[in-house]
């Protein structure tokens, strides 16, 4: 089972691996960070963790279940002389759901209303917020497993990256949850992060493929643009209270 572990291709597609399951998870970070924030404070750290927990066992069950994973690849019917499969319906579905999610986000966001159907306060908006990421948990776990399967022979290989890219992302999690919170305008950059991801799962799912190293560059390059774009504000806030302090002496 452990052969692989003289094997050095082995290791360098362990390395490869993982970096992609980490990159991967980005979508389930910036996903589980907004919904998480919705919640109080003293609730978030238990709602992230078993958030990102859940998205291991996902992977971890998809990857044990390789042969309906394959069944999920293949035609399941036909229409208009587009062939959809398993994997297609759920790129589909939890793209349409991703799209629908961060538009009503983005509109409590910038409106500054609470909907009832996503309470700040009590378990009620916990177990909603835990079933939310779950439901997309499992769309992204698909996409994660299917690059694994199609990089890696061995599964403990595959076991070691997703376990090990599941703790990078327990890691990381809160510092961006806590760095989004404090920034509102990297909140509706995340949440467009949000919707160019669902667009992209259901151009996936029309067989549209679409290079994710394209997606992920946008991404930075817009966060880098926007930390900038921070740091020049927090620069001119700063100014004037040294003019201040500097005409008082």
């Amino acid at each position: 089972m452990f052969e692989w572990m003289f094997m050095p291709e082995a290791w360098v597609a362990l390395a490869t691996l993982l970096a992609l399951e980490i990159v991967l998870g980005i979508d389930n970070i910036i996903f589980i960070t907004i919904l998480v924030s919705r919640l109080p404070a003293e609730q978030r750290d238990l709602a992230r963790s078993l958030g990102i927990g859940f998205a291991m066992l996902s992977r971890l069950a998809l990857l044990f279940s390789l042969a309906w994973i394959i069944g999920m690849v293949d035609p399941w019917f036909s229409l208009f002389s587009q062939e959809f499969s398993g994997r297609d319906l759920v790129l589909i579905g939890g793209g349409l759901f991703l799209l629908a999610k961060a538009t009503h986000e983005i509109h409590n966001s910038l409106e500054a209303v609470c909907d009832s159907d996503t309470p700040r306060n009590g378990y009620g908006g916990f177990y909603a917020t835990i079933a939310q990421i779950a439901i997309l948990d499992i769309v992204f776990s698909l996409d994660s497993v299917i690059t694994a399967v199609g990089l890696v022979q061995h599964v403990s290989v595959m076991v070691i990256a997703i376990i090990g890219a599941v703790i990078a992302m327990l890691f990381a999690a809160k510092p961006i949850g806590v760095f989004v919170d404090a920034n509102p305008t990297i909140k509706i950059l995340a949440l467009s992060f949000l919707m160019l991801i669902g667009f992209t799962l259901v151009a996936e799912g029309f067989d549209v493929h679409v290079p994710k190293g394209y997606i992920y560059f946008a991404m930075a390059f817009s966060v880098v643009v926007e930390l900038l774009n921070i740091r020049v504000h927090r620069h001119k806030k700063i100014q004037p209270v040294k003019l201040i302090k500097h005409l008082e002496y």
